[in-house]
């Protein structure tokens, strides 16, 4: 019996069960993908203010720039594996309310940084908050809903990615250019402080029952020798790898090498984010809920063909020197880009006994962090201050394709999670 399988068996609401237990679990879906809309508002404000920061009084290089998303992204990975073993034990609503309090106040701190060592330190304290909501957050709605809705759950989740992320490049943008960079940072935390009472007033959905609850190092250790898990996880991290250098050198590549101004760069890639996220993070979870009655691993098939479409598309969108051609390319590849989103979480999900979810969500972004988006803005500011912006961009195509084509191998090979009991 799968491990999904069993999960199903255990729970009274896994099908057709009261509405009262899925009116719940539909609350927390709403206010958790709430959060997480203000999770990736507070990540990304930092990309639409890099040439504010870049001539400020800081006077910020490349470097130090890409810097700042590696160093939150440090933390973010160190912190990890920290809640997934206290998401597996612990309270998970308190865990999580914490942690959002925590990234808040730091994202307002960083708005009186007085040098870059500061600014640093504030940068790095939002990943340590953001850990708890990354690794325990999908875990409880994993258990929150049946497992043949959790592809299109999932997604649901995640489309806040596109939308906070976007709202990230508007709002600071917007903000940055009427008052300054420090009002941005200052207010983009203020929502935090009140959406962590509401959380910590969630209830902790039943766990599936315990295969054994074995300690954090031993559950690592099972899932490490989980080879459909490792697979879907080192594609992600290829994927991510991409990904991180795009979200946060974007909208400066617009201004640099496309003659934007600042506020249009901005604001026009966070409109085509929000557009093409809501529209590729819900396909991607329809296509793989759709396709799961004929493959088990439809999961993993849509996320490994989509990223192999994009390939060409992202060669195109940063080498073409018509602005036109550019955007529409950029548009096509973030639609393409955003269909893995919600498969490739609910695979890792679906790849992990149901009772150590969080430490599967840990380990996975610990690794995705580790080897995608922590050296990936760093390598690109280095790349690009020794070359251009334009020709760093240029070598994206290369992870893109690495992700798509592990994530196909995997779909394609006969691959079982080994037994835990």
């Amino acid at each position: 019996m799968s491990y999904d399988s069993a999960m199903a068996a255990e729970r009274p609401d896994a099908g057709a069960s009261s509405d009262s237990p899925l009116r719940g679990a539909r609350a927390a879906l709403l206010l958790l993908t709430a959060v997480n809309l203000l999770n990736y508002l507070d990540r990304y404000v930092v990309s639409a203010l890099v040439e504010s920061l870049r001539h400020s009084e800081l006077r910020l290089s490349d470097p130090q720039l890409g810097l700042l998303m590696s160093s939150f992204l440090v933390f973010y990975l160190a912190a990890s594996p920290i809640f997934g073993a206290w998401g597996d034990r612990g309270s998970r609503p308190r865990l999580i309310a914490a942690g959002v309090a925590l990234w808040s106040g730091a994202t307002s701190l960083a708005g009186i940084a007085r040098n870059f060592r500061h600014l640093l330190f504030a940068r790095s304290a939002v990943g340590v908050g953001e850990a708890s909501y990354g690794t325990i957050a999908p875990a409880l709605l994993s258990d929150a809903f049946p497992e043949n809705r959790r592809g299109l759950v999932m997604s649901v989740f995640y489309s806040a990615l596109p939308v906070g992320a976007a709202a990230g490049y508007i709002t600071g943008g917007l903000i940055d250019r009427r008052f300054g960079w420090r009002a941005a940072f200052l207010l983009a935390g203020c929502p935090g402080l009140i959406l962590s009472y509401l959380v910590s007033r969630l209830p902790d959905f039943p766990r599936a029952a315990a295969t054994g609850t074995p300690g954090p190092l031993a559950s690592f250790a099972s899932l490490i020798r989980n080879r459909p898990y490792r697979l879907t996880v080192l594609g992600y991290a290829a994927y991510t790898f991409a990904l991180g250098a795009l979200a946060f050198w974007t909208p400066a590549f617009l201004e640099r090498a496309r003659g934007m101004t600042r506020a249009q760069a901005t604001v026009q890639f966070g409109v085509i984010v929000v557009a093409t996220g809501f529209a590729g993070t819900f396909a991607g979870g329809w296509l793989a809920d759709s396709l799961r009655r004929r493959t088990a691993r439809s999961d993993l098939w849509v996320a490994g063909i989509a990223t192999l479409s994009a390939v060409p598309v992202v060669w195109v969108a940063f080498s073409s020197q018509n602005r036109n051609v550019s955007l529409a390319a950029i548009t096509l590849a973030e639609v393409l880009l955003f269909l893995p989103t919600g498969p490739a979480n609910a695979a890792i999900l679906g790849a992990a006994p149901p009772d150590r979810r969080a430490t599967a969500m840990a380990l996975s972004i610990f690794a995705i962090h580790l080897l995608g988006d922590v050296p990936s803005p760093l390598l690109l500011g280095l790349l690009s201050q020794a070359t251009s912006l334009q020709t760093a961009f240029r070598w994206l195509p290369a992870p893109i394709f690495v992700a798509g084509a592990t994530w196909c191998y995997a779909a394609s090979r006969r691959l079982d999670p080994p037994r835990t009991d």
